[in-house]
């Protein structure tokens, strides 16, 4: 086995795919240190009580998994940089009538960004994580390209789209080309004491029995509640809320109308405080504009792309013709109309299983 002096940072978050990644690279002799984000300490000084994740039993287990493959491992106060990157934001776009997407925040800005900080003030060269895609150079264009993972039901290219090309040029996915059941027959081979270990799903944020609003309220972010008006298609008023924060494009629950139709919130006017139902015919769309649009193989396309997109996490793709309008936005036409094309959420453009970019959906 050959050594290596390239000091490689992995981030571990106490899971079985981060304890994977760390054993693998451990395995081709690569110097490791570890580095475990505390993010959210406990729910506003709530004792016992935590987020999905920044537990002390999560930060135990990754302390273990480092000690078991013999490199350092340290826990990172970085609460500052996700209360600004994350949580603010998070806030604001609710309280602006936008659906966000914390995680893709939290990777472009704290996971790859303030953690390389971090991890290159201690030497390291490239910081490691347990993320299912896959980066490739490009010898031609010395870019580094996004495809997504392996495993269809484990693949987060999707949150990774708004990655600078510095960012991913200096990150590595060993489990790209694995498959779940995989890293988990790993995980037991390594004899790795996360190897059966749950996985953390929702917001990591969130605790259980808890909702965004509850974190936000406590960590004294929560919007002040403006009450406004329910309106259908034709402005007419059919009852009144307490705040827009609370509704996102094609909810159906909890709108408290009781005209005897299945209505849907079809759009979100915070200008008015209002928010907009409609059928659920009123929620497709044809088109949508994007803006803050990163294109990954190359720096703009030389033309209108035929691609497959995705306008959520969840979401299976659905082909369009996606045109760069040269001022950081970018127009998506559909095939065929898509169903809550919602503000605030990302839409990312797909070539196969190769990334092209992707932005944010404007309202």
């Amino acid at each position: 086995m050959t050594m290596t002096t390239k000091l490689t940072a992995v981030a571990m978050s106490g899971g079985v795919d981060s304890s994977v990644a760390a054993a693998l690279l451990s395995r081709e002799g690569r110097p490791l240190v570890g580095f475990s984000m505390q993010l959210v300490d406990k729910l506003a000084g709530e004792t016992e009580r935590y987020g999905r994740c920044c537990s002390p039993d999560d930060f135990r287990d990754a302390r273990a998994i480092a000690d078991r493959l013999g490199f350092p491992h340290y826990v990172l106060d970085m609460e500052d940089d996700f209360r600004r990157q994350v949580l603010e934001p998070f806030a604001a776009d609710y309280a602006a009538g936008r659906t966000p997407s914390p995680c893709l925040r939290c990777n472009t800005f704290v996971k790859f960004d303030a953690l390389w900080e971090r991890a290159a003030a201690v030497g390291a060269l490239s910081v490691a994580t347990g993320h299912y895609a896959i980066l490739e150079r490009d010898a031609r264009s010395g870019r580094t390209r996004l495809r997504a993972g392996a495993d269809p039901g484990k693949d987060q290219s999707y949150f990774l789209f708004d990655l600078s090309d510095e960012q991913r040029a200096r990150t590595e996915f060993p489990l790209g080309r694995m498959t779940k059941d995989e890293v988990r027959a790993l995980a037991r081979t390594f004899a790795l004491a996360t190897a059966e270990k749950p996985e953390s799903m929702d917001l990591c944020f969130v605790s259980e029995g808890d909702s965004y609003r509850d974190v936000l309220a406590r960590s004294g972010l929560g919007p002040a509640a403006t009450p406004g008006e329910i309106v259908d298609a034709e402005g007419r008023v059919l009852a009144t809320h307490e705040g827009i924060e609370r509704f996102t494009v094609g909810q159906r629950r909890g709108l408290g109308l009781a005209t005897g139709e299945k209505l849907y919130v079809i759009g979100l006017d915070p200008a008015r405080a209002r928010v907009v139902v409609g059928d659920e015919a009123d929620l497709y769309r044809e088109s949508c504009t994007v803006e803050r649009v990163r294109w990954i193989p190359f720096e703009r396309p030389g033309g209108p792309q035929r691609v497959t997109v995705r306008i959520r996490s969840t979401h299976a793709g659905a082909s369009a013709v996606v045109t760069d309008r040269g001022d950081g936005t970018a127009v998506v036409s559909f095939d065929e109309a898509q169903r809550a094309v919602t503000p605030g959420q990302a839409a990312v453009f797909y070539d196969g299983d190769l990334v092209l970019g992707g932005g944010w959906i404007a309202g």
